[in-house]
This record gives C-alpha cells, structure tokens and sequence, in this order.
C-alpha cells in the first residue's frame, strides 16, 4: 500500500514514516511544508513532497496522486493560536478528506483527540476550541465516502514504545508513547475491521496487534 502520511515531519508522523519505510507491505511517502524538510527525508532515501494544509484541496489532491492511503497526523501545534487550529486542525483536515474524495484515494486514517466525539467530556477544557476542531474535522470525515478509522489517543509521550495499548470506544483517561500511536497506525491500515469506526487509545496490556483485531 501506497501511504501518504500528512504532518511527516511532526512527533507522530517521524515516528509513522520510519516504521512505514521499514515495512515491507507498504510504501511511504512524506508531506511536508518546507524545501529543507523535503531534501532531509530525500536523503534518507524516503519519498516526499511539498504540499501545505492552507493550500487549495486542488493543491492537497495534486500532492496525493499515486497514494492508496492517507493519514493525517497534522497538527498546529501547542504554541500558535485558535486561528491556526482552526486552519490546520479543522480547514486542514476537512481539505485532505475533500482531496482524497477528489483523488480517489479510499482508505484514510485520522490522528485526532482523546473523547473529541464526546463534547461533555471536554465542556471545561482549557483548549476546547482544539478539541471543537477535531470534533467537526472528525465528523466531515465519517460524512465522507471514505473507508476511515479515527483514532483518538490519550496524552502524547515521547517515552519507548511499550507495545500494549487499550482501544475502545470510550475509555478512562490515560497516556499513550507517540511511538505506539504509530505503530496502531500501520496495524490498522489493512485492517477493515477498523473501517468507518473510531475509538479511543491509551496504554494498556493487549498486543495492539490483538486490540486492532477486537475492535
């Protein structure tokens, strides 16, 4: 499978790129914002091009031509604005679901956040308009004519993968290594027990390989 992975160069996306590039059922190519991001992923021998999430879907279509699947893990960031959450985590993503109907790519998986399908679990939450932006990008995406999986981890650490996780439709609040995010992710592209569901991820003490097959 031909995988495009949006936001390649941000936590979960480094991660998701070199394990894809290591896997011998798919091939990965990275979409990034900048040259010097484009030419460090070249000479690593990995696909890439150059696309930005404020550019037209006519634009986002173009940079995922030859792609099978997409995932959008995209985010922008803890250090800018509602305005740039708005443009990249809501406009942004709702412009890659419009693409890949566009394209005809069918498979996409969205990175999203912890009960954004829940609005009372976040009423109180100090970045709640982060979390009303993956809600509404979440919901264009189950209104598509895509196979999607939405995935909503829990808190993101950048400790060694454990290799075990929960995943539900709602589960109690935890935390998850962005490492073991990624790795969920390439369990279930090819999993359609996953399509057009969405659940929540957190660490736990099944094999993500048997929680992907449970969900």
């Amino acid at each position: 499978m031909n995988v495009l992975v949006i936001g390649a160069n941000g936590q979960i996306g480094t991660h998701l790129v070199n394990q894809l590039q290591a896997n011998k059922d798919h091939d990965v190519t990275a979409m990034v914002r900048k040259e010097e991001q484009l030419e460090e992923f070249k000479q690593r021998g990995i696909n890439a091009v150059l696309a930005n999430l404020e550019d037209s879907v006519e634009d986002l279509a173009k940079a995922m031509k030859g792609a099978d699947a997409v995932v959008f893990t995209a985010g922008s960031g803890g250090n800018t604005g509602a305005d740039k959450t708005l443009l990249i985590d809501l406009d942004g993503a709702v412009k890659s679901i419009e693409a890949a109907e566009k394209t005809g790519v069918k498979r996409f998986v969205m990175i999203s956040a912890f009960q954004a399908h829940n609005r009372d679990s976040w009423a109180d939450n100090p970045i709640k308009h982060y979390m009303v932006a993956k809600h509404f990008a979440d919901e264009k995406l189950t209104e598509s004519s895509l196979d999607y999986t939405i995935i909503r981890p829990g808190g993101l650490l950048n400790d060694p993968a454990i290799g075990k996780i929960q995943a539900s439709e709602n589960l109690e609040r935890g935390s998850i290594p962005r490492e073991d995010v990624a790795s969920t992710v390439v369990e279930v592209l090819d999993a359609q027990n996953t399509y057009h569901k969405g659940f929540d991820l957190i660490s736990g003490e099944t094999s993500i390989k048997d929680a992907v097959e449970k969900i």
